[in-house]
C-alpha cells in the first residue's frame, strides 16, 4: 500500500511551528507533495528537508518567500523533473514530479500549486495561461505513464465543492471557464483524468473542503472549498482505496488529504 498525502502548508517555516513535523510523524506516509514551500533551499534546515524519513525534492520559485512545491518520498527515485518547461511559470516554482519506474511499470507522483487569480485580473489571466500550458503536459505524460499529481488547484470543481457557490460564480477558483476545464480534464473521452476523492465520496459536501478564508470566521462556520485534489490517470486511480481529510489540527489554511493506493512503490 502507498499512502500519499497532498497538503498546502501556506509556509514551510510557519507550519512547522504549528506542530507539522510532529504530526507528520504519526502518517506514515509514503511520498507527500506540499505546496506554497515559501522559501529557498538555503532556507530549509534539514528537519524541513527529510520529514519522517522522507527525503524533499524541491522546485522553489525565484522570488522569495512565494510559490514553491515540494515532493518528499519514503524511496529513491528513478528521476526528478522540476517545471512544465514554460518559464513564466517555472519561474514560480510550480511543479515537481517524482518517478519511481520499474522494469514492470512507470509511474510518477507530482506536486503541483496552480495559480490563484484571486488577487486581480492580471493574475486571474496568468492561472488562465498555466492551466492552458498544463493540459498538454498532462496529456502527454499519460500518453507514457501513470501517474498521480497531488496539489492545490485552486479551483472547486462543482457546486458540492465549496459552501458558498452562489455567491462565487464570478469568483476566482469558480468562474465558468476554470469549471469548464476541469470538467474537460475529467471527461473519459477527453483528458481522462480521475478525481480521485470524488472516485471514492461521490456525494460529500460539508466534509469535502480542504481550505478556509482566514477572513470572517470561515473555518469555525466550514465555510470551506475543496481546492486541493489526487489527479490520478484511470489505471492508478482505479486502485485508490481511502480518502481522508485531516482537521484535527491546523498547520495552514488548508487541509491535509491523504490517499491509500494499493501500489507498491
Amino acid at each position: 500500500m502507498m499512502r500519499l498525502v497532498s497538503l498546502n502548508l501556506n509556509g514551510i517555516r510557519s507550519a512547522s511551528s504549528k506542530g507539522l513535523l510532529a504530526w507528520v510523524e504519526t502518517v506514515q506516509a509514503d511520498c507527500m507533495g506540499v505546496q506554497e514551500v515559501k522559501a529557498q533551499a538555503q532556507d530549509l534546515s534539514p528537519s524541513h528537508t527529510v520529514l519522517d524519513g522522507m527525503h524533499g525534492h524541491f522546485h522553489f520559485a525565484q522570488k522569495k518567500g512565494y510559490s514553491g512545491v515540494g515532493m518528499y518520498t519514503r524511496h529513491t527515485p528513478s528521476a526528478v523533473i522540476t517545471g512544465i518547461g514554460v518559464p513564466e511559470f517555472d519561474d514560480e516554482g510550480r511543479y515537481v514530479e517524482v518517478r519511481h519506474d520499474t522494469p514492470e511499470r512507470k509511474l510518477s507522483v507530482i506536486s503541483c500549486y496552480f495559480p490563484s487569480g484571486s488577487s486581480g485580473d492580471e493574475r486571474q489571466q496568468a492561472k488562465f495561461r498555466f492551466i492552458d500550458q498544463i493540459f498538454p503536459h498532462l496529456m502527454a505524460l499519460k500518453a507514457e505513464r501513470e501517474f498521480i499529481l497531488v496539489g492545490d488547484v485552486n479551483i472547486a470543481h462543482q457546486e458540492a465543492d465549496l459552501k458558498n457557490w452562489k455567491g462565487n460564480r464570478k469568483n476566482s477558483g469558480f468562474l465558468p471557464e476554470e469549471r469548464a476545464w476541469m470538467t474537460r480534464l475529467l471527461d473519459p473521452a477527453e483528458g481522462g483524468l480521475v478525481d480521485v476523492y470524488r472516485r471514492l465520496h461521490p456525494d460529500t459536501t460539508d466534509e469535502c473542503y480542504t481550505w478556509w478564508s482566514n477572513r470572517g470566521q470561515a473555518r469555525a462556520k466550514n465555510v470551506g472549498w475543496r481546492i486541493d485534489y489526487h489527479l490520478a490517470t484511470p489505471g492508478v486511480a482505479a486502485l485508490a482505496r481511502s480518502a481522508s481529510i485531516y482537521k484535527g489540527q491546523w498547520f495552514s489554511d488548508h487541509a491535509p488529504l491523504t490517499v491509500d493506493y494499493d501500489v507498491q512503490i
